[in-house]
């Protein structure tokens, strides 16, 4: 499985990921071919080699066009920026391939989001500055068609992260560094303020770790292919302003067998059937891996039931929020779990009442279990007019043989 650590050495910023990824062999001129996708004329990208302390990488750089500058002096009301929903809709009449544009608008919404509560507006409402809006549609789009492009399929990114501190002038007036956006997108994850007085990690490079990386902490084991050194805009006095990444294969036995899972569970002693059933849906829809209720004795001797949901711990915040939203819970337990699972392939087995589905668990390769799909064997009784048990012991006697 390609996996890539993120080393936020001197921070992170959408360009400097984007610089990394350059550095670890995105070619410029398919990023190029793929942005003009977006239909937006008033932007380039260009990327220089640079050092930062003795470390040689790669600036990327995204400028206005000056044909724009020049026209909206005139009506600078009316091109304030662009709102979120405008983003959003950029994005999604584009051409661009479905998975860049949900994980760009994904990464963009979270932003929006923390945005939206710290000037308190709704999420869709939120305005990105002209310039500002520019960068940030390049970065997270930029980012997700270079996270594509390298074939990497988990993102683990380094902790603490270390922020930065002091104050930042910026178009609402000086804040405090870590930005309120960037405080708010990294809520849960380790972090520590360091000593550069400087804002090494913007909220879009904020949006884009909480995205895409699946965990934060150490490098996992893996074997490193190629490295890239993604450059800053800055020399920092006391250490290096570049973001490493490493791209390399964790290994598949060791990334597929096991995994781990957030747990969510909340006891409810006053929860309507129905409502249940219509949150385990909700669930289901929104990502969860599965979701089951228990019955439990609760306090006052009343019954009531436990809900359980499984998810990727990157998702565990947002379903969280889905059950306190949506069931009478004043609060949710997440642990997470270390999960030991086999890997699973279906495979179509003949049998006198027709072809049937069966799935098949290996471990170490080895196959260790075949269960026949119980959806296919109804199909294949209804066609062939007969008990559907009977189709389920066929299928049964022919998974058998698939055992070495």
């Amino acid at each position: 499985m390609k996996c890539l650590y993120l080393d936020c050495v001197g921070g992170i910023s959408g360009d400097m990921l984007l610089g990394a990824l350059i550095d670890l062999g995105l070619d410029i001129r398919m990023l190029r071919r793929e942005l003009a996708k977006l239909k937006l004329d008033e932007f380039e990208v260009s990327a220089r080699h640079g050092q930062r302390q003795g470390i040689t990488g790669t600036k990327f750089d995204v400028t206005l066009r000056e044909h724009d500058s020049h026209h909206h002096h005139g009506h600078d009301h009316e091109h304030h920026g662009r709102s979120f929903h405008d983003i959003q809709r950029l994005i999604e009449t584009s051409k661009l391939a479905a998975e860049v544009k949900r994980r760009a608008i994904g990464a963009f919404r979270r932003l929006a989001v923390a945005e939206g509560k710290i000037h308190g507006v709704a999420p869709e409402k939120v305005h990105f500055h002209e310039v500002g809006a520019v960068d940030s549609i390049v970065d997270f789009v930029g980012a997700c068609i270079g996270l594509r492009a390298l074939g990497v399929e988990r993102v683990v990114a380094s902790a603490p992260l270390r922020t930065g501190f002091g104050f930042v002038d910026c178009a609402h007036g000086r804040f405090p560094v870590p930005g309120p956006a960037t405080v708010e997108l990294l809520k849960g994850v380790p972090v520590y303020a360091g000593d550069e007085e400087a804002e090494l990690i913007t909220p879009t490079g904020a949006a884009l770790l909480r995205e895409f990386a699946t965990e934060f902490g150490p490098m996992p084991a893996m074997t490193v292919s190629v490295i890239g050194y993604g450059l800053g805009s800055r020399d920092l006095p006391k250490s290096p302003n570049v973001l490493r990444a490493l791209l390399g294969d964790v290994g598949d036995s060791d990334a597929r067998d096991s995994d781990r899972v957030a747990v969510l569970e909340t006891n409810l002693d006053d929860v309507n059937p129905q409502v249940l059933g219509d949150v385990m849906d909700k669930a289901l829809s929104a990502g969860a891996l599965d979701v089951f209720h228990t019955p439990i004795q609760m306090k006052k001797n009343r019954p009531g039931v436990m809900l359980s949901v499984l998810c990727a711990p990157a998702d565990a915040d947002r379903l969280s929020r889905l059950l306190l939203e949506n069931t009478t819970a004043f609060g949710v337990r997440h642990t997470e779990a270390q999960r030991l699972k086999l890997d699973r392939e279906m495979v179509v087995v003949k049998t006198a009442f027709g072809r049937v589905e069966v799935k098949i668990g290996r471990l170490g390769g080895r196959i260790v279990s075949a269960s026949p799909e119980f959806e296919s064997c109804k199909r294949a009784a209804t066609k062939a007019k007969v008990p559907v048990r009977r189709v389920l012991t066929a299928a049964l006697a022919e998974a058998e043989k698939l055992y070495d």
